[in-house]
């Protein structure tokens, strides 16, 4: 870990996840159902006069791009903190049940006649999403309290109950539901990054930037969390600020992504474990490095799920269940081997 503290290896190292990034972005674009020329896109930017290939990639495909790498990359930096706090290598961004209470609130919303409607870049659908991961995220910050601040098993524990209960409740609501209206919910529980033009992406800031603030603060306070709370307590960090801080921003930043995408998994399992094993555990290393590395990893399922079965698009959650379920069982066998 010394090692990484060095800032020439310290800019070598995020200068690799940033470039592989940059790629990622610029290449995705170009790519799916619908050629593109570049050329006329180039002459388009530079005249303002738009052509279907320039529409096709300013409005449709670059904020595809840029919302499919701000989720992946939201999710794969919240587990990269929850790892840390919960002392737990199998924790995830829907480990605490804020997720299944967002789902159970837009399927709530997508349930209700005529409530789903949208002002301005918001939907009543991320707003009711947003609303149940705010009950479920306070609920569980009032039952996880104890006298010396928050209790990472009733953290744990509570998180994880919750998220049973949300799922039992979205199935009454499934099952109470009219039928044609199973195909909406199914299709947003199924996780996805479908955006069109700029004005979707500004719903997620008010939530996503307070979020991620947050967890960017903690980097080198997890440094110390990671070898233990004694130890790091010794250290002079005041441990329950950093859970209280880590669980709030984490909440936040994973309610905002989940409103619009729709819950999309193993992101926030695999990543900050490959994040570690190719730099090493320094935080100051490993959260923005899965935030570069989730970001690219999304984009890519993203560009496979609406080109894979063309002229018609799959979910990328399925994409990331499918390439994500694997390296989870092989992450247990090894642990357990160990």
């Amino acid at each position: 870990m010394s090692r990484l503290l060095t800032s020439r290896l310290f800019i070598f190292l995020l200068a690799g996840y940033g470039l592989a990034a940059l790629v990622v972005i610029l290449i995705a674009p170009l790519i799916g159902a619908e050629d593109v020329n570049v050329a006329v896109i180039t002459k388009d930017l530079l005249s303002q006069n738009w052509h279907s290939d320039s529409e096709i990639f300013f409005f449709q495909r670059i904020p595809r791009v840029i919302l499919g790498f701000v989720a992946g990359g939201t999710l794969a930096l919240v587990g990269s903190v929850f790892q840390v706090i919960l002392r737990n290598p199998l924790a995830t961004p829907y480990t605490l049940g804020v997720t299944a209470g967002g789902a159970l609130g837009a399927v709530i919303a997508i349930s209700i006649p005529g409530l789903v409607i949208s002002f301005g870049p918001f939907s009543t659908i991320q707003i009711f999403a947003i609303f149940g991961s705010g009950i479920t995220l306070g609920i569980i910050y009032y039952l996880a309290r104890s006298k010396t601040g928050l209790s990472m098993n009733s953290l744990l524990l509570t998180g994880v109950t919750m998220g049973i209960f949300c799922g039992a409740m979205i199935l009454l609501v499934r099952y109470l539901v009219s039928p044609h209206r199973l195909v909406a919910m199914d299709r947003w529980m199924m996780g996805g990054v479908q955006v069109v033009a700029f004005q979707e992406l500004a719903s997620l800031l008010p939530f996503l930037l307070p979020g991620l603030i947050l967890l960017f603060s903690l980097a080198a306070q997890l440094n110390h969390l990671s070898l233990g709370e004694e130890m790091a307590s010794g250290h002079g960090i005041d441990v329950a600020r950093v859970q209280m801080i880590s669980f709030l921003g984490g909440g936040l930043a994973t309610a905002a992504v989940v409103s619009v995408t729709g819950p999309i998994g193993f992101l926030g399992l695999i990543i900050p474990h490959a994040v570690r094993k190719l730099s090493g555990f320094d935080h100051r290393v490993v959260l923005p490095a899965s935030f570069l590395l989730g970001g690219s990893l999304l984009v890519v399922c993203d560009t496979i799920a609406r080109t894979i079965v063309a002229p018609t698009e799959m979910p990328v959650g399925i994409i990331t269940a499918l390439v994500g379920g694997p390296v989870f069982i092989k992450l247990i066998i090894s642990r357990s081997k160990r």
